[in-house]
């Protein structure tokens, strides 16, 4: 894959919803879209494996976002308030690099939790995999942001987050769900079959990652939790597909023969990691 591939997919799909607007108006301002109400994407723009058409529909699949006074959204004002002190700690520090979904940053976030460096030099089916998974789970959340129009916790509370160069864009992209938990989840997901004996490790990066969007105050708990169930939704329906089967299938080859070289990521870097997530506990 391409590194003009990847830095297109992660500048369409940073603050996923709002991207996807940004680039998907017709000449009257109003968004274009093709049949079932995902994005017309425009020339160059980088795809996925499937057709938009076949992505799950979060609008079918999610419920409504919990409405202001409910049982709900109390739940998720109480996880925004458990994290406001990890603000400039070094647990704000991750979330902030989570944030970051511009590849190679995005592919290695795993690298730790797989115990193996993950590179596009070593791993290009690997890549290719994230990739154009990465675009499939992130549009499956499209429907139901622009629907929803939900605003995000920094803008409702007139705070502040941990990326303020996006501030702007993510002011009027919806919230719910989280594109970012979505990919974060569904990469955990396709790893975990990848390296199966490494599940609990890799699901519990899968796991941070998602609540990164709470710590960094650009999202309410419920979006985080409503991202993954369309990465689910997503990675089951990638299995139909035969271009996704055979870049799984070598992307296990490729991991197999980095683990039997015996490559390590850097283990200073990785317990870094390890104590940065721990202070959310």
């Amino acid at each position: 894959m391409s590194r003009q591939f990847l830095v297109l997919a992660a500048a369409l799909l940073i603050g996923v919803g709002a991207s996807l607007q940004s680039v998907a108006l017709s000449q009257d301002g109003q968004k274009s879209a093709q049949p079932g109400g995902f994005p017309q994407l425009p020339p160059g723009t980088p795809r996925g494996y499937l057709d938009p058409t076949a992505l799950p529909d979060s609008l079918a699949l999610l419920p409504p976002p919990p409405a202001l006074g409910s049982p709900g959204f109390a739940r998720d004002e109480a996880a925004r308030e458990a994290v406001a002190k990890l603000r400039d700690m070094a647990r704000w520090s991750r979330a902030t690099s989570d944030a970051d979904l511009h590849f190679p940053h995005a592919a290695e976030t795993f690298s730790c939790a797989v115990n193996v460096p993950i590179s596009q030099e070593r791993m290009p089916h690997l890549y290719t995999l994230l990739g154009r998974a990465f675009v499939d789970v992130g549009l499956s959340t499209y429907r139901a942001k622009i629907h929803y129009q939900r605003v995000r916790p920094f803008v409702m509370h007139n705070g502040s987050s941990c990326t303020p160069a996006e501030e702007n864009v993510l002011r009027t992209d919806g919230s719910y769900p989280s594109g970012h938990s979505a990919a974060g989840w569904g990469w955990a997901l396709l790893l975990t079959e990848i390296v199966p004996d490494r599940a609990d490790a890799i699901l519990a990066r899968g796991r941070d990652f998602g609540e990164s969007r709470v710590v960094c105050n650009v999202h309410w708990q419920s979006d985080v939790d409503a991202g993954r169930v369309m990465a689910e939704a997503a990675v089951a329906r990638l299995h139909a597909d035969p271009a996704f089967e055979a870049d799984l299938a070598a992307a296990k080859a490729e991991i197999a023969t980095a683990r039997a070289n015996g490559a390590l990521p850097a283990a200073e870097a990785c317990a870094a990691e390890t104590a940065s997530l721990q202070m959310e506990r």
